[in-house]
């Protein structure tokens, strides 16, 4: 059963009630959203809260075979490549300290050029391969090699593609596990929307296998709160997606500075690199990137629920108004304070979203992201099912050479 069957009749057509934004663009005839290109993006990432649930079910489905290739791990390395490896690094930090062991996340490709050396110490160590298809050409070469490399990696594979080169040849392969998402998880669309959430929060559950429930109290908390941010703010992003600015700035801390470089390249995908995009730390940003903030610039912040945390980011806010740097500010968070906006700034309250704490706000930053992305995609006239006219990026990076290596 597809996603348009589950979701539209449904969540898409209650959404579409409370939001005209969303009811002008499915009032359009299927063809007329084909033509336009955004059939099957919108979808995507509408049906977001009700693809977590599902993908809660699947990965307690694989609890017995996860306890066992978890057992004992002394490090772990996320991997995967673009959306994928920053899917990692949201994981990263409440992983590390759900098994106090050392946990890093690193792109596919520096396992292609520096080999078992991007490994950590620690053996036994475990490996997880992130992918939505499965079959980029780093995704398949890293896997490969380190399993030849360094057989003291137990190898896991969370993939969104039953069909994938991942998938495909590693499924009955006892030296790997393969879990693989919901078919409504792999994108239709060029930009990774709903597979990236779903990434995510699978991967999320590896540092909570021996306890479901407060893991599904967790998915099932962030679907609530995700419906009600469609709900409430999905006109405010597309007027945001409409404005004038030519360059747009992600600022977040710890695991959503990795939501903030997942921000920034949908954006720029989206807009096929007309709004050129920087992600930064909020600390970060004065040493030397805030020299590319100016009067076009739109800035969007992800505020923290620590307290300590959420100190440092309105420093730099207030001094970002005191420059007079931006075009305008979109801030995502709860309990947002009213002397940090400007009269043009944007709060995208969230109620509930300070409970659940950095470590699982990631996917509504990036929902929040994906929106803004899309709609300023349709306001330059592109198509965000395929926003690349002259196919300078491909929904599945395009097979090039692997050469070997002596790590």
């Amino acid at each position: 059963m597809s996603s348009i069957t589950l979701v539209e009749p449904d969540w898409l057509r209650s959404l579409s009630e409370r939001q005209p934004v969303l009811a002008d663009l499915l009032s359009r005839t299927t063809d007329e959203q084909r033509r336009l290109g955004y059939f099957h993006t919108i979808r995507e990432i509408c049906q977001q809260p009700f693809t977590w649930l599902q993908t809660s079910t699947v990965m307690r489905s694989h609890t017995d075979k996860l306890m066992s290739v978890l057992s004992g791990v002394q490090s772990i390395t996320l991997t995967g490549s673009g959306s994928s490896e920053y899917a990692a690094h949201c994981v990263r930090l409440p992983l590390q300290n759900d098994f106090g062991v050392a946990t890093q996340a690193v792109s596919g490709g520096a396992f292609l050029t520096h080999g078992k050396n991007a490994l950590p110490l620690g053996r036994p160590g475990l490996m997880v391969s992130i992918a939505r298809s499965g079959d980029s050409p780093e995704s398949a070469g890293a896997l490969a090699l380190v399993l030849k490399a360094d057989p003291g990696v137990r190898q896991l594979v969370i993939t969104c593609n039953e069909q994938g080169l991942l998938a495909q040849e590693y499924s009955d392969d006892p030296k790997v596990l393969v879990i693989t998402l919901p078919p409504e998880t792999n994108d239709r669309g060029l930009v990774m929307t709903s597979s990236f959430t779903n990434l995510v929060l699978a991967a999320r559950y590896l540092g909570m296998t021996s306890d479901f429930r407060s893991y599904q109290k967790i998915c099932e908390a962030l679907s609530r709160l995700a419906s009600t941010f469609f709900s409430a703010h999905f006109g405010k992003l597309a007027d945001v997606g409409k404005g004038k600015f030519h360059r747009a700035v992600f600022l977040g801390s710890g695991s959503r500075f990795a939501a903030a470089r997942e921000a920034a390249l949908k954006m720029l995908e989206m807009t096929a690199g007309r709004v050129a995009t920087l992600p930064e730390t909020f600390l970060g940003l004065r040493h030397g990137p805030m020299s590319y903030v100016d009067n076009q610039t739109l800035i969007v912040c992800f505020l923290s629920s620590n307290p300590l945390l959420r100190a440092y980011e309105a420093d730099l806010m207030r001094e970002l108004d005191q420059k007079e740097l931006g075009v305008q500010k979109v801030v995502v968070g709860e309990s947002i304070p009213v002397e940090l906006l400007r009269e043009k700034d944007v709060a995208l309250e969230c109620n509930g979203l300070n409970q659940l704490g950095d470590d699982n706000a990631c996917v509504i930053d990036v929902i929040a992201s994906q929106l803004l992305a899309f709609f300023r995609c349709m306001a330059e006239e592109l198509k965000p099912d395929s926003p690349s006219e002259s196919g300078v990026i491909s929904r599945v990076v395009q097979k090039f050479t692997l050469h070997s290596t002596e790590n």
